[in-house]
């Protein structure tokens, strides 16, 4: 049964008339050359940026929603750069994991965090350390923290509006110093003393601007990051599980903390409010 008539007006149907013999060998498994195409091969249809939203409709406009929810936070001061993020990977009211590690180790020197699509963040930012690495043995010198947050911004910027979902930060330790950037899904990239982003951001927020002073010392910069995401799973439902905290120097990232926000540090800071509600004022 011939099933030409399901490629009629598709990429697949204009290669194999302009390949003729040598496409149908290959479609059809006899043949294992490769025809030289000297391009990309498109999935079928001539659309694929729309393909997501035209293939999952149901009773409802759209039915395909990315649900997802999490706090990070990156803030750079005198000692560099602290970025703190949760643990907590949900679908919706579903929470599919409590130990995501939503700060990808790009090198020894930098740095990148996971907001939005875990998939997209965590395959993105690791190619983004294979660029890296490269960039590197070509050039027989490190990528800066700018040229290396163009390099994902310039990349996600050619999906645009192909359904990709992030929300990262890219964060190091170049020539210049402590370096931080935002970049998301559009290809926006902006560059900021301190940021936070997901679902739990707002309330991250608050307790970060309240906090945050250039001169921090090392263990104050360190104990608000732990506060900012400590509060923003108390408050935001989408956000929970551990909270981790690393420190970018001179000499390279740290891995600095892995605590429970939901155990460790909520009876440590209930505690510590007894204490100061108890302690006697001052005149």
């Amino acid at each position: 049964m011939k099933l030409d008539f399901l490629d009629e007006g598709t990429s697949r149907a204009r290669t194999r008339e302009e390949f003729g013999e040598e496409f149908q060998q290959l479609w059809s498994g006899n043949s294992c050359a490769v025809p030289d195409l000297h391009a990309l091969t498109l999935p079928p249809g001539d659309a694929p940026a729309s393909f997501l939203a035209n293939s999952f409709r149901g009773r409802e406009e759209q039915a395909l929603k990315f649900l997802h929810g999490t706090t990070t936070l990156a803030f750079v001061f005198q000692g560099g750069v602290v970025v703190a993020v949760d643990s907590r990977a949900s679908m919706g009211q579903y929470i599919g994991s409590g130990t995501v590690r939503k700060i990808i180790e790009i090198n020894p020197y930098l740095l990148g965090t996971m907001a939005g699509g875990a998939a997209d963040c965590s395959f993105w930012e690791r190619d983004l350390g294979r660029r890296c690495r490269l960039h590197e043995l070509r050039n027989k010198q490190r990528i800066s923290v700018a040229a290396a947050s163009k390099l994902l911004a310039n990349t996600v910027y050619g999906y645009k509006g192909m359904g990709l979902s992030m929300g990262t930060m890219i964060t190091g330790w170049d020539k210049t110093g402590p370096v931080l950037y935002y970049v998301d899904n559009d290809g926006t990239r902006l560059r900021g003393n301190k940021f936070s982003v997901g679902s739990g951001s707002t309330y991250a927020y608050g307790v970060l601007d309240a906090g945050y002073r250039w001169d921090l010392s090392v263990d104050d910069a360190l104990e608000l990051g732990r506060r900012s995401i400590y509060h923003a799973t108390h408050r935001d439902a989408a956000s929970g599980g551990y909270i981790n905290v690393y420190h970018v120097k001179e000499d390279g990232w740290v891995n600095i903390s892995h605590e429970d926000s939901g155990m460790d540090k909520h009876y440590q800071y209930a505690a510590e409010r007894e204490l100061q509600s108890t302690a006697p004022m001052e005149s």
